[in-house]
């Protein structure tokens, strides 16, 4: 199941216990990245580009409850 990702009018909320502030979140990205390798050999990521994402799962952490997530107005929006 894929979750969309909250927006600026959206949040998550957790379906089964109310949660809305704490979430594991499983992701697979693909990204580009400028990577600087100091004299030494220690690497820095100078830029990073995601050329693309998806959400393969959300987890509650206060009740474990696994794609039991759904997006919720935020309040004080107008949706």
């Amino acid at each position: 199941m894929t979750v969309p990702l909250p927006t600026a009018t959206t949040r998550w909320r957790c379906t089964l216990c109310g949660n809305l502030t704490r979430f594991d979140v499983t992701r697979s990205s693909k990204v580009v990245e400028y990577v600087h390798l100091d004299l030494a050999g220690e690497p820095t990521v100078e830029e990073r580009e995601v050329v693309s994402e998806t959400i393969e799962s959300v987890r509650c952490r206060w009740c474990n409850a696994v794609d039991q997530v759904e997006l919720v107005d935020r309040p004080g929006t107008d949706s």
